[in-house]
């Protein structure tokens, strides 16, 4: 994924930089609410700016991905989210999960790494976990 240049962002409340001055996308964890979604770091701007939008909605647009391409993006990272959270998973947990709720996190955390590692590109579609430079 690939900053467009010299393209304007929207980052919500009348508020616009140029995709190529935007250096940094951090989401708001505390205090996350309307009005309050990203914190924006511009160049030459000491302080991050607070987005009224998603991380997400952001980077789509200054990379340029289309809905469905940056829908995809978030679905990959929060089954990367899920996955880790499930590595985290004592054994006994996990026994008692198999056992009385009949629901096998091994085969939900081995389902998840294959989708993780499938190569979109046979697929016609290009996934990959970087950010724009």
């Amino acid at each position: 994924m690939r900053v467009e240049r010299g393209i304007m962002v929207a980052l919500g409340y009348g508020k616009f930089f140029r995709s190529d001055s935007i250096v940094g996308l951090q989401p708001i964890e505390e205090e996350r609410g309307p009005g309050r979604r990203t914190l924006v770091h511009v160049q030459n701007l000491p302080e991050p700016l607070i987005a009224s939008r998603s991380e997400h909605a952001i980077l789509g647009d200054l990379t340029g991905l289309s809905q469905a391409e940056s829908r995809t993006q978030e679905q990959v990272q929060l089954l990367s989210d899920i996955l880790d959270a499930i590595a985290e998973i004592n054994p006994t947990l996990r026994a008692i999960l198999r056992d009385q709720a009949d629901w096998d996190l091994d085969q939900v955390e081995e389902r998840a790494r294959e989708l993780l590692s499938f190569d979109g590109e046979s697929a016609g579609t290009e996934i990959r976990h970087e950010m724009p430079r």
